[in-house]
């Protein structure tokens, strides 16, 4: 039996707090109190008998036992979050269409979770589903040939679409395991190739432009247009490259050989966004949106958190 005292509200709080280390920012992402979100965490210490966070740390810590009752915590609230999410997704018979594109970033996991998910309530409804880079993705909405499409936000406003945040995605660096000594990370970065995406891609225009304001130049070698041959490059100790958690995490596979790092200039990030058509303004949209956050949270940010736990605070899901 459940100890009293263990509520839902304690784990949100508790799980918001072990990723952003702050009783202010956990605040705002529960929208409780700041007196609010300390009492909802003793109560749950109270309830289970043991510090889940070293309190006298700043940014706060967990403990051991906290540490081991986050994985559990992040389970059970991820279950929960699907259900809710399924059920409300699940009033779709009424369509007779719906095409959906997809960034590629989500490729691995993603795509095929939420496919399911539509799919299962889709009766009789003509369903298309596609992948492609942001820059393609955004434009096949803005030219109304998708209902609804998740990508990259391009910074551009478009006529009669909507918009539905979904995650920040903050830039990071990437190197060969062992490539970068600490100190003075920029410095060492000439040392090595920078490997570039295609610079027909969304994210290589907005990192190009990132470097350009930093006043930083990197000779021009490689550029690729598929992001696991760049992570591929990477593991090879062939060169470094900017990219971000989520294209991190696409590449597992790779994670042994690659080493992640904040970016040792000013930091930026992306906003991956759900678009619909302005015909589209009900609950559909939404409801979608509602689900990805909760996907993206479970199978994406939390796994990204235990890797990376430095990202606490930066890598989130957005408010609708």
């Amino acid at each position: 039996m459940i100890a009293k005292g263990v509520t839902l509200r304690g784990l949100e709080v508790f799980e918001a707090l072990a990723s952003s280390g702050s009783v202010a920012q956990t605040a705002k992402i529960t929208g409780l109190s700041q007196p609010a979100v300390s009492q909802q965490l003793s109560k749950l210490e109270d309830a289970l008998k043991t510090n889940l966070i070293e309190h006298n740390k700043r940014p706060m810590r967990l403990t051991p036992a906290g540490h081991s009752f986050l994985t559990r915590a992040r389970s059970a609230l991820g279950e929960l979050r699907m259900a809710q999410s399924e059920l409300t997704v699940m009033d779709l018979a009424h369509l007779s269409a719906l095409s959906i594109g997809m960034i590629d970033d989500f490729d691995n996991d993603l795509t095929p979770r939420l496919a399911t998910i539509l799919a299962d309530s889709l009766t009789g409804c003509k369903f298309k589903l596609i992948t492609a880079p942001s820059h393609e993705i955004s434009n096949a909405i803005a030219e109304k040939q998708l209902h609804i499409a998740i990508s990259a936000k391009t910074g551009q406003m478009m006529e009669g679409v909507l918009e539905f945040p979904l995650v920040r995605d903050p830039f990071i660096l990437v190197a060969p395991k062992g490539a970068l000594k600490g100190g003075d990370l920029v410095s060492q970065l000439h040392d090595l190739p920078f490997l570039r995406y295609d610079e027909d891609q969304l994210i290589s225009r907005q990192i190009e432009a990132h470097l350009a304001r930093q006043k930083l130049s990197f000779p021009q070698r490689f550029e690729l247009g598929s992001h696991l041959a760049l992570m591929a490059m990477v593991a090879r100790g062939i060169g470094w490259a900017v990219t971000t958690p989520l294209g991190y995490m696409r590449a597992g596979r790779f994670h042994d050989e690659v080493e992640a790092f904040p970016l040792p200039f000013k930091p930026f990030s992306r906003e991956i966004i759900l678009y619909a058509g302005i015909d589209w303004a009900g609950d559909v949209p939404r409801n979608v949106a509602d689900t990805m956050r909760q996907l993206v949270q479970r199978h994406m940010i939390d796994p990204a958190m235990e890797k990376l736990p430095w990202l606490a605070g930066e890598l989130r899901t957005l408010d609708a």
